[in-house]
């Protein structure tokens, strides 16, 4: 498969370079995660999910998640909430502010969100579905996209139904997580039910879910006929996975990344954490990342317990870069 034939993605008049979309991810789908997956090769970016309350009250914390840079652009703006009037002013705050394209979440399993009555609650109520997409369609001129999932659990797999709303209401395109909300992430991701939408509607089709390395890009593709894939956690630690993606598209076999570029990515992730959140915020929050990023390697496990021990970025910088010094010294670099 090459990157023709998978075709290049257009959502709205939102034209994209190629297939590959990055997950809304809360906690980690933030400024320095999202420049490094463009820098890599991901078409479309989003922020992490953000309350649609928040944004139309102005609150300073929700403004903050729209921070972004151009190199970012174009930068989808994911919002959520169970009321049309109030999403339908978050729109608006987001044209306003200079956003690409909003998606509407429809699919979070999360229990918050869930009794809040956002999120994949709404695949419970078609016709709140219909409200809701109404009138942000109304608000915004903005390329329009719904994030759901296959139903509220296996004995209501409402999805074709909802993504017909979608496009009725002026949707240009919808993602489907191939899961149910009940089945939370325990099970694996049916691409059946995404190929089942791509012959149900004539929006583009975004798949999503088990995309956890780069074959699985081209697999959803050729299984699902989709016209997107979003990644989400396939990404974690690994912003290598959208260059090795376009690679397989192009017909290539893709280049893994040389301890080198390994530890340049992950001092640059850890310096945009630092600059972006602050040195006591962004190394808390880049502890994950660390873990993530250093998984598999010969020496990990012990690395991963003094991390909770940095304080600074100058040391959390020397212990990256001794951690990395001792894999090229030693025979083995990879536990396999």
């Amino acid at each position: 498969m090459t990157v023709d034939s998978a075709r290049n993605l257009k959502i709205g008049t939102l034209k994209l370079a190629n297939p590959l979309v990055l997950a809304p991810l809360s906690g980690i789908s933030d400024l320095p995660f999202r420049l490094l997956s463009r820098e890599q090769g991901c078409a479309l970016v989003f922020t992490e999910m953000i309350s649609a309350e928040g944004l139309s009250r102005k609150v300073s914390a929700t403004l903050k998640l729209l921070n972004s840079l151009p190199e970012e652009r174009p930068l989808g703006v994911q919002i959520f909430g169970p009321k049309p009037e109030i999403l339908a002013e978050g729109a608006r705050v987001i044209e306003g502010w200079g956003g690409d394209l909003i998606d509407i979440n429809m699919g979070c399993p999360v229990r918050k969100v869930v009794h809040g009555g956002s999120g994949a609650a709404l695949l419970k109520e078609p016709g709140r579905i219909r409200k809701i997409l109404k009138a942000v369609r109304k608000a915004t001129s903005l390329p329009l996209t719904v994030k759901i999932r296959t139903g509220w659990d296996e004995k209501n797999l409402n999805f074709l139904e909802v993504a017909r709303i979608a496009e009725e209401c002026g949707a240009d395109a919808i993602t489907l997580h191939g899961r149910a909300r009940s089945q939370g992430y325990g099970v694996k991701a049916n691409w059946e039910d995404i190929g089942t939408l791509k012959s149900g509607v004539k929006i583009p089709v975004i798949g999503n879910g088990d995309i956890l390395n780069a074959p699985s890009i081209l697999e959803i593709l050729a299984h699902t006929g989709c016209d997107g894939v979003m990644i989400g956690r396939g990404a974690y630690g690994n912003p290598w996975i959208f260059a090795k993606g376009l690679s397989l598209l192009r017909g290539e076999i893709p280049r893994e990344p040389s301890l080198e570029e390994r530890e340049r990515v992950l001092l640059r992730h850890l310096s945009l954490m630092v600059e972006w959140k602050g040195e006591i915020h962004g190394l808390r929050e880049f502890r994950k990342h660390l873990i993530w990023y250093t998984r598999g390697f010969r020496g990990s496990v012990e690395f991963r317990t003094q991390i909770p021990q940095w304080e600074t970025l100058k040391e959390t910088a020397a212990h990256i870069r001794e951690f990395f010094q001792k894999i090229r010294s030693a025979p083995i670099g990879m536990v396999l």
